[in-house]
């Protein structure tokens, strides 16, 4: 936008027949993650692996986090990769696709100095710009813990991780964050819609929150488009048995070719990482 904001219309719309610059790609992609960006703004940096080679080294831009504590908690996992879809013979798993929005996530959200525990970790995907990302098995539960196959033991390791460490950090702004991808009719497209539990009036006011960061940047980006994400209450058993207020995410439909087409680009699973992280730094902000 910088390099074409004398030839962009109305709300930094392109317009046809019109000639844009593009930025150096190859320069963009490394700038935020190699130490020298750390060294000319003054700001520190942090390694974490999870990320990936590419991602590890995170920016502390800021500290307006600081104090907040993030349990994030992507989908299946381990040997149930979830809701299963198919794109161009690809075979596309929620699991690695809700992952990949969450480690995004969670990099958002250490880099303003938040506290954050992966709940769901896989010990080497990192954060992965292809678009059919590869389906594997190897995930575990924290801290480094064998998922296993029955559902109700696998939902119950992982809120028992959760409540060990909100034991373990009472007194500070909690939020377990779960992330999936849904399985519906082949005929239905679905925006990001949000969960919580119907006990918990925290939980439904980052959720409504949320919602409005998500109906906000659709009218900003897509103006006229609409937006039908919802905040519904729900009995989960992950929203239901964790301490800290939850929101339960669903960020589209796995059997849905345009909502395949819409997690398959990395550029959109980091908006959608970028728009979720927008709408926890309000909720931290209103309801500390």
């Amino acid at each position: 936008m910088s390099l074409n904001k004398e030839a962009l219309g109305k709300d930094n719309t392109l317009i046809a027949g019109v000639k844009y610059k593009l930025p150096d790609v190859a320069a963009a992609a490394t700038s935020v993650t190699e130490q020298p960006v750390a060294a000319k703004t003054g700001l520190r940096t942090e390694r974490y692996p999870i990320f990936g080679k590419q991602y590890e080294n995170v920016v502390i831009e800021s500290e307006q986090l600081k104090g907040a504590v993030y349990y994030l908690m992507a989908g299946h996992g381990g040997p149930d990769p979830g809701a299963l879809g198919k794109y161009n013979n690809h075979l596309v798993a929620e699991d690695e696709y809700a992952y990949d929005v969450t480690l995004r996530l969670a990099r958002n959200l250490i880099s303003e100095g938040a506290t954050v525990y992966m709940i769901t970790i896989d010990p080497n995907d990192g954060i992965r710009d292809d678009s059919y990302l590869k389906v594997d098995k190897d995930e575990v539960c924290y801290p480094r813990l064998t998922i296993p196959l029955n559902q109700i033991k696998r939902l119950r390791q992982r809120s028992d991780a959760v409540n060990k460490l909100y034991v373990k950090h009472r007194g500070s702004f909690q939020r377990m964050i779960a992330v999936h991808v849904d399985s519906r009719s082949r005929a239905e497209n679905i925006d990001v819609f949000f969960y919580h539990d119907k006990r918990s009036e925290t939980g439904e006011k980052a959720a409504k929150i949320l919602l409005e960061t998500f109906a906000k940047k659709y009218r900003e980006h897509q103006p006229g488009r609409g937006y039908g994400g919802t905040v519904t209450e729900r009995n989960l058993y992950v929203v239901k048995n964790t301490y800290p207020p939850a929101v339960y995410i669903e960020l589209g439909n796995v059997n849905h070719q345009r909502d395949i087409q819409r997690l398959i680009m990395s550029g959109n699973r980091q908006a959608l990482a970028n728009w979720l992280y927008e709408g926890l730094v309000q909720d931290f902000k209103t309801n500390k």
